[in-house]
């Protein structure tokens, strides 16, 4: 990783593109874990309503509740586990780049290989932030992001004749919107706003291709 980091700024001089460059790859490489993960995501606010209906009937079944929520996986071909692999990959990309940049942009030539030459001096700026340093503004952009992309993944469905379960579900999923920008926030407030910049990057493509997925479910419904 570092690697490609450093081979990218010695190309274009801009570490900036260098983090971006390195953000793009990653989603490249874990583009179908992450498609899988959407498709998991659209299928799971399909059933919703189903899922609901399974514990309204059964509530005092755990049992049976239990084999009717596994039939209607089955009948729907569901993976409630679909999305943990992407997540664990997620883990260890933000862990590197968090020791990467944990005491600013500062490149431990040992780390590299041979054939990848460490520049002299390295400009950690980009449109004049210094991305070895946390940056309040690209943290709340970071957010922004992340609150469209948390939008775009909650599921459009009308509350009329809902019960009070279903209600305070809802409820709790719209507060999500709101509490995981905040958090983001308020976590990569205090970090290298490098690991901000890959946020931002990631969230915008996640959201194109969340919406990409779910309007391409749509067409086929």
């Amino acid at each position: 990783m570092i690697n490609f980091l450093v081979w990218i700024y010695a190309l274009t001089g801009n570490f900036g593109v260098a983090v971006i460059a390195l953000t793009l790859l990653i989603k490249v490489l874990t583009n179908p874990l992450n498609e899988k993960a959407l498709e998991a995501q659209k299928a799971m606010a399909e059933i919703q309503p189903r899922l609901k209906e399974i514990q309204e009937k059964h509530k005092n079944d755990q049992e049976k509740q239990a084999q009717a929520m596994i039939a209607l996986y089955k009948e729907t071909k569901f993976n409630p586990f679909s999305g943990i692999f992407l997540l664990f990959i997620q883990i260890p990309i933000l862990w590197a780049l968090f020791y990467i940049f944990k005491a600013g942009v500062v490149i431990d030539a040992s780390m590299l290989y041979s054939f990848v030459s460490l520049p002299q001096n390295i400009n950690p700026y980009f449109l004049g932030i210094d991305l070895g340093k946390p940056n309040m503004y690209l943290a709340v952009v970071a957010a922004i992001a992340q609150y469209f992309q948390a939008k775009t993944s909650m599921p459009q469905v009308a509350s009329v004749g809902k019960d009070k379960a279903s209600q305070i579900s809802d409820m709790m999923q719209k507060q999500m919107v709101f509490i995981v920008p905040v958090i983001t926030l308020f976590i990569l407030a205090n970090l290298p706003s490098a690991l901000s910049l890959y946020w931002v990057i990631t969230t915008i493509f996640t959201t194109i291709q969340q919406k990409t997925i779910f309007n391409k479910k749509k067409e086929n419904d």
